[in-house]
C-alpha cells in the first residue's frame, strides 16, 4: 500500500493511533477522514453488502478508539492493524449471518414439519369427532335392550357371558341382541357416510 497516496505516513499514522489511545478525538477524526475509503472497501470486498459495511466499519472505528491502546509497532504497521482488524470483523459478520441463515432455514423446516403433524392430527382428530358424534346418534337409535347389550359388552369390557349374567337374560338372547344391534348399527353408520 502506497501511503502516499493516503495522504499519511506509517509514522503519522502511529502517532494518530497513540493519540487515539489517549482518547483525542481530533486524531480519531482525522483518521477517520483519512481511511474511511480504505476501510470501507477492505470490509466491502468481504461482505459484498453496503449496509453490513456500514454496520462493521462502525464497529471497526468503536474498536479502533476502544482498543488503540493494544496497538503495538514492533508487530507490525498501524494501517496494516487496523485493516486486518477490519477484515476479521467483516469475516466475522459473514460467517455469523451464514449461521444466522442456517438457523433459520432449519428453524423455518422444523416450524413447517410440526404445522403438517397438526394439520394431519387436527384433521384426523376431527374425522374421529366426526365418527364418534355418528356412532353415539346410531346408538341412541337402538332399543333399550340393544343398546345396553352393547354399551355393556363393548364399552364396558365385559364377555357376552357377562353381560348375559349382569342383565339376568339368558346367552343366547344376549347374543341376538348384539348382533341385531350391531346389524342396525352397520345400516345407520353407512347412511351416514354416503
Amino acid at each position: 500500500m502506497n501511503q502516499e497516496v493516503l495522504g499519511l505516513e506509517d509514522d503519522e499514522i502511529k502517532e494518530l493511533v497513540a493519540r487515539i489511545a489517549n482518547n483525542d478525538s481530533v486524531a480519531f477524526q482525522e483518521f477517520y477522514g483519512s481511511h474511511v475509503g480504505l476501510l470501507y472497501s477492505t470490509i466491502y470486498r468481504v461482505l459484498n453488502d453496503h449496509r453490513d459495511t456500514q454496520d462493521v466499519l462502525q464497529e471497526v472505528c468503536l474498536q479502533l478508539w476502544m482498543k488503540a491502546s493494544l496497538y503495538e509497532p514492533s508487530k507490525g504497521k498501524p494501517l496494516t492493524w487496523i485493516t486486518t482488524m477490519a477484515r476479521n470483523r467483516a469475516i466475522d459478520r459473514l460467517r455469523s449471518k451464514k449461521r444466522r441463515t442456517k438457523l433459520n432455514s432449519g428453524y423455518e423446516e422444523r416450524l413447517s414439519r410440526e404445522d403438517c403433524v397438526a394439520e394431519n392430527l387436527g384433521l384426523s382428530n376431527l374425522t374421529r369427532s366426526e365418527t364418534q358424534d355418528t356412532v353415539r346418534e346410531a346408538v341412541g337409535g337402538l332399543s333399550d335392550d340393544q343398546r345396553e347389550a352393547i354399551e355393556l359388552t363393548y364399552f364396558g369390557g365385559l364377555t357376552q357371558q357377562e353381560t348375559a349374567e349382569r342383565l339376568g337374560e339368558p346367552l343366547g338372547t344376549v347374543k341376538a341382541r348384539i348382533r341385531r344391534g350391531i346389524i342396525k348399527l352397520r345400516g345407520s353408520v353407512s347412511r351416514e357416510d354416503v
